[in-house]
């Protein structure tokens, strides 16, 4: 059989996760910066844990694992497949870092110091149609609070997304929007039991463009009269427009207001990046309840490179009311494909091997083998080619495969007069001298 990943997965070589981990590093760096903690859960949560979180399309999602054991045997035969899943399936890969962090929090409630801040580093999966820029295996870098209202937090996760695109050299537009004004749209349309519906059609505007949107909103029976009117709204570009459009719902202006106080706390600030607001932001995930943000990159067509919002009750969902989070997650894939499609990755992102050492014989092996545990013990990255019998010319190749700065060779002149020559392979000169000279020489710079 030939090898094969599963589809929506990709393996990563070494450059790439040295590539990757620069992302990782540039992103947890400025986390800690704003007193964020880190935390990990289990890849597994409980199906129950799961289900029901992110709406209908999203549970269609679900990578569910199957029972251990003979699954089947206490198993009914019903067409219900929901109510099958249960029966056949306990255990679920997890959709995202929210709903476990969520459940974390109520689980350790009386151990965490509220406002509690977190930031978390790990894989998701979810049963999307693979293509550019979307997998079935990826990971999120998420940031949440959870036990404050107040909109400063908002404020703080637009200056946590400029401040790492910015250390990325990734130009950026961080989006922002409001549930509470979503809401307040289907208030004032006569359609807030379609609310859901509405915000799940929204969110496909980048993707299927108006048209398609309207399309999909009188296929979700929503009257034509109301579908209109939404665009009305989000194709206006006036704050105050908005609001007198939208006066008759005291939701709205109050997801208007937090959007305005967000703004506030953002006026005084050097951001290197736009912040706009964008009244047809959607975020299909249920959960959101106020302030949802999006972050795009003009430089490239691929989606999203992170998003979040605000939760009121989130952890109401496992025992603990009245506990509002907000959180944004970042993209690292999609963010990692932009670096490689516009070479912003530094230099100092790739696997960088210092110092090579070819040898020719057991004598020389050995004195290499001395000399790297030297440099080793002050923290440079040093590698010996093995199999000192090995041509001179096969021994370089690998060197230069593996992008080494030197190549130390130490040959029977090299051994008899306790030298070593030192060839920079960045400019092509080679020198002899002494191993303490290379090694002060290396130290010091």
């Amino acid at each position: 059989m030939k090898p094969a990943t599963p589809k929506g997965t990709r393996d990563f070589g070494p450059q790439e996760v040295f590539k990757r981990n620069y992302i990782f590093s540039v992103i947890k760096k400025v986390f800690e910066k704003y007193a964020f903690l880190p935390l990990e859960t289990p890849a597994m949560e409980l199906l129950s844990t799961l289900s029901g979180k992110y709406g209908d399309e999203g549970d269609q999602l679900l990578f569910k694992i199957l029972k251990n054991g003979d699954f089947l045997e206490k198993a009914d035969a019903f067409d219900n497949y929901k109510k099958m899943a249960f029966q056949i399936c306990e255990k679920g890969l997890r959709y995202d870092l929210t709903i476990p962090f969520a459940r974390y929090v109520a689980m350790n409630r009386h151990a965490l110091t509220f406002p509690f801040k977190r930031y978390q580093i790990q894989t998701v999966w979810r049963g999307d149609k693979p293509q550019k820029g979307r997998y079935q295996e990826f990971y999120q870098c998420d940031v949440d609070v959870v036990g404050s209202n107040a909109m400063l937090q908002e404020a703080e996760l637009v200056c946590i997304y400029d401040e790492v695109f910015a250390n990325l050299h990734l130009p950026v537009q961080i989006r922002l929007n409001n549930r509470k004004i979503l809401a307040g749209i289907a208030e004032v349309a006569n359609i807030s039991d379609k609310f859901m519906a509405m915000t799940i059609a929204l969110d496909k505007l980048d993707k299927v463009g108006v048209e398609g949107v309207k399309k999909e909103l009188l296929g979700r029976d929503i009257p034509e009269a109301a579908t209109e009117f939404i665009f009305k709204i989000i194709q206006t570009s006036s704050m105050e427009q908005i609001k007198k459009l939208l006066q008759s719902s005291p939701l709205a202006l109050e997801g208007i207001a937090e959007y305005e106080e967000i703004m506030a706390f953002l006026a005084t600030m050097p951001l290197k990046n736009e912040v706009v607001f964008d009244i047809s932001l959607a975020r299909g995930l249920n959960y959101y309840t106020g302030t949802i943000f999006e972050v795009l990159t003009p430089a490239v067509q691929i989606g999203s490179l992170g998003g979040g919002g605000r939760y009121a009750d989130l952890t109401g969902l496992f025992g603990l009311p009245d506990m509002s989070g907000v959180g944004v997650s970042f993209g690292a894939e999609r963010i990692y494909d932009v670096l490689e499609e516009l070479q912003l990755f530094p230099e100092t992102a790739f696997s960088q091997v210092e110092v090579i050492f070819i040898s020719f014989d057991a004598a020389t092996l050995r004195m290499a083998f001395a000399y790297a545990q030297q440099l080793r013990a002050a923290g440079i990255c040093t590698d010996i080619y093995p199999d000192p019998e090995t041509k001179l010319k096969k021994q370089m190749k690998f060197a230069n495969d593996k992008n080494a700065k030197y190549v130390l060779i130490i040959g029977e002149e090299e051994l008899k007069n306790n030298t070593i020559s030192v060839k920079n392979m960045r400019d092509g000169v080679q020198e002899v001298m002494s191993f303490t000279e290379f090694y002060n020489t290396l130290t010091q710079s």
